[in-house]
């Protein structure tokens, strides 16, 4: 539990911002840190922390509008994606605002740099006494008891009252996380196949309800098996974090047992960020990282693949490169079209509002250039993580919920159920979005008092489609193995988002981009999935049913039905 005597002086500081520091004013608070951290002691003034500060954009409603005009199907301009260059002219901050924060760090000897190419965040490092000060605030030392982690964060921070309208975040101060981990692919079924053993075997398993495998996703979502063009201009990227390793030798094995079709040397792309170093020794292969690279190498059919690797030297501290993987991708002049995250935080919560607002704004300026970019959804039921004890609470909303993305639940079954496990709900953080509307409120009016209380009827729904992720097998350190989870289902969607792209693309159109408003208005272009739950909290959860549900979404893929909703 955080120390009263702590709490008082944090609050205490921050009352200090509206007397003593007459121009300063609370930006952001929290009443205490979230259960599994415990205070230790306050930060050493000498320790040296990196900070970053998100400046207001120059127009983020133009962009806004922009993004709406181009992923809205029945705009004139639909699908007309914006440059690198148009959406740095709306994110880059004015020279008022630069100007302003600038004269403010100075007075604390303190020198910036742009850490995007827009400068709409900025980078800095400075010794928490310094930080203290800047902040009017107390920067103290924390546990996370599940890992043993330690973090600097504070309670609450300040900021001059003129500069309220050009900083919308600084990082790390309230967020409060945990070790960024994958979506848990679970070990279903323990074996032990050495590699030769393996390759041995000529066809894939008949039934697919014990397996599923490149075949079965094949033949249950239509997915074509042809060799793309060499020139194809549709390109894929997988997230991946340290210390997960996408072993190359593992998917030269996994393409040989179950995509005999394609060239042997087929392989992914490696970028490495943040000290990122994706050993290759056979040995250090993970779970994840496997997973991701397997089951989109393995259906995109040729199509380029980038597994973006994040190390531990990340720039925004123990969040574990969210943000860096964005950025990255930001700042790149061809970004990969679609980009799949398997990883997340325990709960909305876990991370501040304004670097969660911050961290979804990222996500726009790629939907806005054409990017379409998806997440796992989490594998807790309505409890979004499985570690969470919410019994008699509200259910906990998963991480991120952001409406720029589209998160992806998973199934099971032929023919298919929503899997128990799939993270779905309703965010605290964004409201409903006018896209989804129709398809929620649907839902919600057949749910009727059903938990009423126990979520926000008014935030984003999620998820928002689904995929297997049931047993599905992978190779790993030259061995079988059988995971399942939403950390399935990401990159198997995602898969086919760009072999669709791929299509559209060579036949001289733009790429499907940023997908949601596109997906709720086509629910003829998915498989309806009407049976399972997604229990959590003491609870059954919700249930799936006709139309759009927050166990499976909008539904599971159907090629050829996504193909002519998407104009081919």
């Amino acid at each position: 539990m955080l120390s009263q005597s702590l709490l008082r002086r944090v609050l205490a500081s921050l009352l200090l911002s509206s007397t003593v520091w007459s121009t300063y004013v609370v930006h952001e608070k929290r009443e205490s840190a979230p259960s599994g951290f415990v205070h230790l002691s306050s930060a050493p003034d000498d320790q040296m922390i990196n900070m970053r500060i998100n400046l207001a954009m120059r127009n983020q409603s133009g962009l806004e509008a922009a993004l709406e005009k181009a992923s809205s199907p029945t705009s004139p301009t639909f699908r007309e994606w914006l440059t690198k260059e148009q959406v740095e002219s709306f994110t880059a901050p004015t020279t008022e605002t630069v100007n302003a924060v600038t004269e403010w760090l100075s007075s604390f000897n303190i020198i910036s740099t742009p850490a995007t190419p827009a400068g709409d965040w900025i980078k800095f490092t400075a010794p928490v006494k310094t930080a203290n000060q800047l902040l009017n605030t107390q920067f103290s030392v924390f546990n996370h008891t599940g890992s043993g982690h330690t973090y600097v964060r504070t309670l609450g921070y300040s900021i001059p009252s003129d500069l309220q309208a050009h900083v919308k975040a600084v990082h790390p101060t309230t967020s409060f996380n945990g070790p960024l981990r994958a979506r848990s692919p679970i070990t279903a079924v323990s074996v032990a196949k050495s590699a030769s053993s393996v390759e041995k075997r000529t066809t894939v398993p008949a039934d697919c309800n014990s397996t599923i495998t490149p075949s079965c996703l094949q033949d249950l979502y239509g997915i074509p098996t042809k060799l793309v063009s060499p020139s194809t201009k549709s390109k894929l990227g997988v997230a991946g974090y340290t210390p997960q390793n996408a072993d190359a030798e593992d998917l030269a094995t996994f393409l040989k047992e179950f995509r005999p079709d394609l060239p042997s040397n087929l392989t992914f792309i490696t970028e490495l960020y943040d000290g990122a170093t994706n050993i290759q020794d056979g040995t250090q292969a993970g779970l994840e990282a496997n997973l991701d690279t397997q089951y989109t190498v393995g259906l995109v059919n040729g199509i380029p693949t980038v597994y973006e690797d994040i190390g531990y030297t990340t720039k925004d501290g123990p969040d574990d490169g969210y943000l860096d993987s964005i950025n990255y991708l930001i700042s790149q002049e061809a970004p990969p079209l679609v980009f799949s995250t398997s990883y997340g935080f325990d709960e909305e919560s876990a991370l501040s509002l304004s670097l969660t607002d911050a961290y979804c704004n990222a996500i726009m300026q790629l939907a806005s250039r054409g990017v379409s970019v998806t997440f796992a959804s989490g594998d807790g039921g309505v409890a979004s993580s499985p570690d969470l004890q919410c019994e008699g609470s509200p259910f906990p909303p998963t991480f991120p919920t952001c409406p720029y993305a589209t998160l992806v639940g998973a199934t099971q079954n032929i023919p298919e159920i929503g899997a128990g496990l799939t993270a779905g709900g309703f965010s605290n953080y964004f409201p409903q979005q006018s896209w989804q509307a129709d398809a929620v409120n649907a839902y919600i009016g057949k749910l009727g008092t059903t938990y009423a209380g126990l979520y926000n009827a008014s935030g984003r729904a999620y998820p928002d489609v689904s995929a297997q992720g049931g047993t599905v097998e992978i190779i790993i350190n030259g061995h079988a193995d059988y995971v399942g989870g939403t950390s399935c289902s990401s990159p198997i969607f995602s898969s086919v988002i760009a072999l669709l792209n791929d299509e559209l693309m060579s036949a001289g159109k733009p790429p499907l981009g940023f997908l949601n408003p596109w997906l709720y208005a086509n629910p003829q272009a998915f498989n309806d999935i009407t049976s399972g739950n997604n229990p959590g909290c003491g609870t059954e959860g919700f249930s799936a049913s006709e139309g759009w549900d927050p166990v499976t979404g909008m539904g599971s893929p159907n090629y050829a039905a996504m193909r002519t909703a998407a104009g081919l």
